[in-house]
């Protein structure tokens, strides 16, 4: 059931907002919900297996905005500084994405284990929860990839495609250093900018 799956993690993004996940009683997700306690452990298994659907949907969309702000523009540069904006953003309007990225759970966080845990769900979703979470080394490498994948061009030599990785990889991690200290106004953009200007972007 989809559309129960997705009110009972608004439920619970909205529960965790306004208190620590240890105070966040499933009875409270459910009814919050407009679905029955049984529905939401028949979803999810348990608290553990909610907090770990809630990190994977936030994980998932945080990529899905990595391939608009990639697809976004024509120009390398742009994109690659409108991914890095969208990653400071998000950091900073959503406490488990900035989780995630810098792996730094804080006490008012759920914190499940990276490594996947046995499953015995019927749901699908769930299963891929129960599967893998990514660590902060892992978003890294997938936002590098996903940019080359957008950025180099066919026949690109591997040597080029080597040099473009590295540069895209670069970007994500100085977007990540201004996570954990945000430059001041349009800072991010300029430092990008900066960095792009020195780099071989585009084969």
């Amino acid at each position: 059931m989809p559309a129960a799956r997705e009110s009972l993690l608004d439920a619970a993004c909205t529960a965790l907002a306004r208190r620590p996940w240890s105070a966040v009683r499933m009875v409270d997700v459910a009814a919050a919900a407009g679905v029955s306690r049984q529905t939401l452990y028949n979803e999810f298994g348990s608290k553990d297996g909610l907090a770990r659907a809630l990190v994977r949907r936030e994980a998932d969309g945080y990529l899905a905005g990595v391939d608009r702000a990639l697809t976004g523009h024509v120009d390398p540069r742009d994109r690659l500084t409108a991914t890095a904006e969208w990653t400071t953003a998000s950091a900073r309007e959503n406490a488990l994405v900035r989780a995630m990225l810098t792996g730094c759970w804080g006490e008012r966080l759920p914190a499940p284990g990276l490594a996947a845990v046995a499953s015995g769900s019927a749901v699908p979703a769930q299963r891929r929860a129960d599967g893998p979470l990514p660590s902060p080394a892992d978003f890294v490498a997938l936002v590098r990839d996903r940019a080359v994948a957008v950025l180099a061009g066919p026949g690109v030599p591997r040597s080029d495609i080597a040099d473009l990785a590295r540069s895209c990889e670069l970007v994500v991690r100085l977007a990540l250093s201004c996570v954990a200290a945000p430059p001041a106004g349009n800072g991010i953009a300029d430092l990008v900018r900066g960095v792009l200007h020195r780099l071989p972007v585009v084969p």
